[in-house]
């Protein structure tokens, strides 16, 4: 992004930082790595339902970003950043958590990972758009190649066209809705802050999934064992929360096509996990359908930071 545009823009003084952009990046990413797996853990034979799942990981992380905000005394968000926490809100607080609970009541964590392999170029697209930045033909080349390479893996891997209808435009439908909340959160972080800016998303979001939670525990009360409300518990203060923290930081301080470049090491954190944590094995369709996203991935990212 070049300093002059119009959502970089901001009067706000800089936020103090510790280590830097990149830093605080991964550790976001580090925090994110384990939402794909343990989603599946707290949806895995029916313990809690996907909507519960999805809408109460935000009431819980919209409870404690409250309380920060009410004992911190944050002030408001004024005008047009009521619109752009909206945004937010949309995007990471209802669309990828409920989309992809819904999504991985049948899909493997794994196969979830390399489909949504496709977020750091989404996420990049998404800042390209919203700042109207002019990047080169080869970003968008690899960009709709990375598209079709996920595409490909789903039909391949979910048994043609009709298998990857049952759950993977869940998981497209997510990484179109975390890239744009991706993408405005990390502007939107130089004006409000890091923390304050998932707070309010949360906040603005709660009626919403407080409605949403309260109709799914009535009509299907919870079964979960110990081990899926543990899930739910990281889910919803780590995933939902205090992950933000760091990632909305690391964008904010930059600088961001950099940053955004540390997301490509999620769908490998995120493969790890599911076969240390759910067991699920390492498939060659995995393994070349990984690497496929990831590379056109690699390549949207690093042509947009060089232009």
């Amino acid at each position: 992004m070049r300093v002059n545009d119009s959502a970089t823009h901001t009067t706000a003084p800089p936020l103090p930082s510790f280590g830097n952009g990149l830093r605080w990046g991964l550790l976001g990413v580090a925090a994110f790595s384990l939402t794909v797996p343990l989603t599946r853990l707290a949806v895995a034979d029916e313990g809690l339902t996907p909507l519960f799942a999805g809408a109460g990981r935000a009431v819980v992380a919209a409870l404690l970003a409250a309380a920060a905000l009410a004992l911190t005394r944050q002030a408001l968000p004024r005008g047009r950043q009521w619109l752009r926490v909206a945004v937010v809100s949309a995007g990471v607080v209802i669309g990828f958590p409920v989309l992809t609970s819904l999504a991985l009541t049948t899909a493997t964590a794994t196969h979830s990972a390399v489909v949504i392999a496709l977020l750091p170029a989404a996420t990049a697209t998404a800042v390209v758009l919203r700042t109207r930045e002019r990047p080169g033909p080869l970003f968008w080349g690899t960009v709709a190649l990375g598209a079709v390479a996920a595409l490909g893996f789903s039909i391949l891997s979910g048994g043609g066209a009709l298998g990857a209808l049952a759950f993977d435009p869940l998981l497209f439908g997510a990484v179109l809705a975390a890239a744009a909340g991706y993408a405005e959160g990390g502007l939107l972080s130089r004006e409000l802050g890091a923390w304050q800016t998932i707070s309010w998303a949360l906040v603005l979001a709660s009626p919403v999934m407080v409605a949403l939670t309260a109709w799914t525990a009535v009509h299907e009360p919870p079964t979960a064992s110990p081990t899926q409300w543990a899930a739910f518990a990281y889910l919803a203060v780590v995933s939902m929360y205090l992950g933000f923290f760091a990632w909305y930081r690391g964008l904010a301080i930059g600088p961001p096509a950099r940053v955004a470049q540390i997301q490509l090491t999620q769908p490998v954190m995120t493969v790890g996990w599911a076969a240390l944590l759910l067991g699920e094995a390492l498939t060659p369709m995995v393994v070349l359908g990984g690497a496929a996203v990831l590379l056109c991935a690699t390549l949207a990212v690093r042509t947009r930071s060089r232009s």
